[in-house]
């Protein structure tokens, strides 16, 4: 903790420099002599921010020590962004002839925090900053009509980005409904701009189907030679049939072997909504298999650069690759549509079961979504005749009369 004696001595130098008091908070020392309090801080998405708290000596040290502290509690209890809110606060005292888009878009966001992840709003800050608020930020939001918000979204559309566009503009269609009920503005011009947009080609992810190649596949993942990480998570992607991100983001604090589940936290999941993976004997093998090498680390799947990363987004299909396999024929991500197919049309089990399991949003017979614990012994069970039936592939009988699996060709 700095004293004022410090502060008062601390000498110009040709270069601006800092002295810290602690708690984020330091003053900056200009060439010019003067001096700034400001306090550091990181946000939801891990991105270090300052704030300026006032000029020194008219702000003295227990003034920005008390300010400090003030807006450490706003964040703590409310989840007030010290930048942010001085930049909302600020775009609302100069409005003039209403509020501005980029106030209103910026207040819509700050709520949507409580429930996005921190990635999510991290991103769709980014396209605001980018395709929206330097061409109708500061225009009142309710001046802008379905032209002028058609010209900005052309802009994104005219730079090849075309599923972009159409993110943009379903966003800025919740914004304007937001600034509508808030008052600020009587329509909504987004939704009039439906099918004015180049439409997005539906591309479905790289993935293997039939049984018998399933097998070859699962046979050449057993003859993989990479690092013994991307082997496992190679061996275990078809078990799981989770998105690839889940996968590689997965860790030791979320597997309990004493119930043989994975819990995935509703941050991670792309629904929001925390899911469960029951896992089969091979899953439970695989994972013990890791905790040797892994079990002391935050990540199951680490990076070989880094313990405190996951392995990278690519270092499935990397495997895949070098396994032989193109783009056109397996990715990660086509691990659950090998599971949804087979265990539907070869295994017949029950539709809704496979869905829970993928973390769709499923609904029960009165419209009420499920919660994450439904038929959970059903899908334990469905998973393990699941990774005994890939065993079976794997082992490459001709024929094959085994329970419930009729033939196996």
């Amino acid at each position: 903790m700095l004293s004022d004696l410090q502060i008062r001595k601390a000498k110009a130098l040709e270069k601006p420099y800092k002295l810290a008091d602690g708690g984020g908070l330091y003053i900056e020392v200009f060439p010019n002599g003067s001096k700034l309090w400001r306090l550091k801080y990181r946000r939801p998405d891990k991105k270090e921010t300052r704030v300026s708290l006032g000029k020194y000596p008219e702000v003295s040290a227990p003034q920005a020590r008390a300010e400090r502290d003030k807006l450490k509690l706003q964040r703590k209890r409310e989840g007030i962004d010290p930048a942010t809110d001085r930049r909302l606060k600020k775009l609302q005292a100069q409005q003039a002839a209403g509020d501005t888009f980029e106030a209103v878009a910026r207040e819509w966001h700050a709520k949507q925090l409580q429930r996005w992840r921190p990635q999510q709003g991290a991103k769709v800050m980014a396209w605001f900053e980018k395709d929206l608020f330097p061409w109708i930020g500061s225009r009142p939001v309710s001046k802008i009509n379905s032209p002028e918000l058609l010209t900005v979204i052309r802009r994104i559309e005219g730079r090849g980005a075309i599923e972009k566009s159409h993110r943009v503009l379903q966003v800025s269609g919740q914004i304007f409904r937001y600034a509508v009920a808030t008052g600020r503005a009587e329509s909504e011009p987004a939704s009039a701009l439906r099918g004015s947009l180049t439409p997005v080609k539906t591309t479905h992810h790289a993935s293997i189907t039939e049984p018998k190649a399933v097998g070859e596949l699962l046979r050449a993942i057993d003859r993989y030679t990479g690092t013994q990480t991307s082997r496992c998570a190679l061996r275990l992607a078809p078990l799981v049939f989770v998105r690839p991100g889940e996968l590689r983001h997965a860790e030791w604090a979320e597997i309990n072997f004493a119930t043989a589940e994975w819990r995935i936290p509703a941050e991670k999941m792309k629904l929001d909504e925390p899911h469960i993976v029951p896992l089969s004997t091979q899953a439970i093998a695989i994972l013990e298999e890791m905790r040797s090498l892994t079990g002391t680390t935050r990540y199951i799947f680490h990076s070989e650069r880094s313990i405190k990363k996951p392995i990278s987004e690519n270092a499935i299909n990397s495997a895949l690759r070098r396994l032989g396999y193109t783009t056109t024929q397996m990715t990660g991500h086509g691990f659950r549509a090998m599971a949804r197919t087979i265990l539907d049309e070869v295994l017949n089990e029950r539709v809704d079961l496979i869905e829970h399991q993928l973390a769709h949003a499923v609904k029960d017979t009165n419209g009420r979504a499920y919660n994450r614990t439904a038929h959970l012994p059903e899908r334990k069970r469905m998973m393990q005749v699941w990774a005994d039936y890939l065993d079976v592939l794997k082992a490459e009988r001709k024929t094959v009369v085994i329970g419930a699996f009729g033939k196996v060709a």
